[in-house]
C-alpha cells in the first residue's frame, strides 16, 4: 500500500516509538504490580506521585494505542524481517 511508503510513515514510526518509550516507564514507575514499585513506594508521600499515580489506567490506553499503531507501520514499511 502506498500508505506506508509515504514520507511522514517513518516520522510516525519514530515519533510513537518515542511516545511508547515514555508511556512504558511512566506506567512501569507507578505500577504496583511490577518491581519498580519497590522503588516507587516511597515517593506515595508525596501529592504530586499521588497524582500521577491516579493517571496511570488511562496511560495504559495510550501505551498500547502506540504499541500497535508503531508495530502496524513499522511492519507495513520495513516488512517482516524474515
Amino acid at each position: 500500500m502506498d500508505i506506508f511508503h509515504a514520507a511522514w510513515t517513518a516520522r510516525l514510526i519514530f515519533s510513537l516509538g518515542i511516545i511508547s518509550i515514555v508511556t512504558g516507564l511512566f506506567v512501569f514507575f507507578t505500577c504496583r504490580c511490577l518491581p519498580g514499585w519497590t522503588l516507587t513506594k516511597p515517593l506515595m508521600q508525596y501529592a504530586w506521585y499521588k497524582k500521577l499515580y491516579k493517571l496511570h489506567c488511562y496511560v495504559w490506553w495510550i501505551f498500547w494505542i502506540s504499541v500497535i499503531v508503531h508495530a502496524v507501520f513499522a511492519i507495513g514499511l520495513y516488512a517482516v524481517p524474515f
